[in-house]
């Protein structure tokens, strides 16, 4: 059964800090109001975040008081291969941790001899599609005010409609240290204060869909509607050997089933940029999951695909994943 724990792996949380004492006037609402951002790392600076044994990732959230949270490390942004800091808490607390690691990963920026000037680099933000306006204004006036005062450069990419079922959309951000702070306070509070931003605090973190690894150094993804499983069914077989089906659930039901394709096929099934995968998976409405390289079906030299939707959706995808193999083996015959 697919796991239904938080795709996000993290430190343990802190104990609570003792309550310091009474602002000597009343916070703004920006500060009381729990928020949240995400941002992109490369696996390589994700493994600077968190540490030795987690130690920095911790270290971070101690003295930020907020809570940082990392996707998988082979769960990544959807056409890219960069994985996923969300950072939550107050608004002070967030931006503090948020500064602790870009710090961070400036620090590991080798200089070049000679070269004085303070490093920069760029960050991607993951912002929901329906808070960008709140970023934008009318005619791009927030973000052009938000670009004057802080001197970084802010570029806002359009919705990536490759990806079916992807609503985010990223904020590159880049400059110094300082000047990303200042621009990466300006856009969390702008968003802060968006209710459709503070809706998706909580929403599960799932690019749910197409995700395997090994083929060529690649990852691929195509990202569907995350669907809760009501129950499991399986059943494994290779496309040239007999089946084991149980099909005693609904159609409305989702299911999975893995089946077996021969690893020189792999290839074919995926497409030129994951372009045949994509679409199977688009056309069915089933989810699919290859393994990586090696990970073979018992006693074949098959790759796993691993299928899961309603039984139809199931079948569609199957079909059209003989289709595709059927047509290599008919040519390798001629």
């Amino acid at each position: 059964m697919e796991s239904t724990e938080s795709s996000y792996v993290s430190s343990p949380e802190q104990p609570q800090k003792r309550s310091p004492p009474p602002p000597a006037s009343p916070p703004s609402d920006s500060e009381e109001k729990p928020t949240y951002t995400r941002f992109l790392v490369s696996n390589a600076a994700a493994g600077s975040v968190i540490g030795k044994g987690g130690a920095t990732i911790t270290d971070f959230q101690s003295q930020s008081g907020a809570r940082i949270q990392l996707s998988r490390n082979y769960e990544f942004f959807p056409g890219t291969s960069d994985r996923i800091i969300m950072v939550s808490g107050g608004i002070d607390d967030v931006l503090k941790a948020v500064e602790l690691i870009i710090a961070k990963l400036l620090s590991e920026i080798p200089a070049e001899d000679g070269d004085e000037a303070e490093p920069r680099m760029r960050m991607r933000l993951v912002v929901p599609n329906s808070a960008c306006g709140s970023i934008i204004g009318k005619g791009g006036s927030i973000i052009k005010s938000f670009i004057e005062e802080s001197h970084a450069g802010i570029k806002i990419s359009p919705l990536d409609t490759k990806f079916f079922g992807l609503t985010d959309r990223l904020v590159t951000v880049t400059g110094t240290l300082e000047e990303q702070m200042h621009a990466i306070d300006l856009i969390l509070s702008k968003l802060t204060d968006d209710p459709h931003y503070s809706q998706t605090m909580h929403a599960p973190f799932s690019y749910a869909g197409v995700f395997f690894s090994g083929f060529d150094g690649i990852q691929y993804a195509c990202v569907l509607p995350y669907v809760a499983t009501a129950a499991y069914n399986s059943m494994n077989h290779g496309l040239n050997g007999a089946a084991v089906k149980f099909q005693h659930n609904k159609d409305d039901i989702t299911n999975s089933v893995t089946i077996g394709v021969a690893d020189e096929h792999i290839g074919l099934v995926v497409g030129r940029g994951g372009r045949n995968i994509m679409e199977i998976s688009q056309t069915s409405g089933a989810r699919l999951k290859i393994s990586d390289r090696g990970d073979f079906m018992s006693g074949t030299t098959d790759r796993k695909i691993t299928i899961t939707g309603s039984q139809r959706a199931i079948r569609a995808a199957e079909d059209m994943i003989m289709q595709k193999v059927s047509y290599a083996s008919e040519r390798e015959t001629d």
